[in-house]
């Protein structure tokens, strides 16, 4: 069973080995997560939010949303966003991203994201609907439709 939860005062149990899995892959992301969780970040302003993703019990993923502050229009982005390889082709990523982009849609029109973390990122977010885009310091962007 897939479980999504939001964080708020500590990181999970066996977050220590996602970091290590994504540097061994190249992806600097959690290590950044894990620094800023470290200086006091969580994600719990307005806009903002960290949820992590379990399969049967075990930490699969984690996905956050903040304030885009370089959109010329209120916007949200997606970010420090991976999932465990073990964990990979099993839905947990598209739903952890269902998830931030509702959240994300629920308070403004537009979200960014940066997918230049890995080859398999661009393909993946344009799956989601996003759309390359390079007119800010993200890859890609989704509108919400009315």
């Amino acid at each position: 069973m897939l479980q999504l939860v939001r964080l708020f005062d500590e990181l999970p149990d066996g977050f220590d080995d996602l970091v290590a899995e994504a540097s061994g892959e190249g992806v600097r992301n959690m290590g950044l997560l894990a620094e800023d969780w470290a200086k006091g970040a969580r994600f719990q302003d307005d806009g903002e939010a960290i949820l992590v993703a379990f399969l049967a019990g075990e930490l699969a993923g984690v996905g956050a949303l903040s304030v885009e502050p370089e959109s010329s229009e209120p916007a949200r982005r997606l970010r420090r966003f991976y999932i465990r390889p073990a964990m990979r082709r099993r839905g947990v990523a598209t739903a952890l991203a269902s998830a931030l982009i509702h959240e994300g849609f629920d308070s403004v029109g537009l979200l960014t994201v940066n997918a230049r973390a890995s080859e398999a990122a661009a393909p993946f977010w344009e799956a989601q609907g996003f759309a390359a885009d390079a007119s800010g310091p993200w890859t890609h962007v989704m509108r919400r439709s009315f």
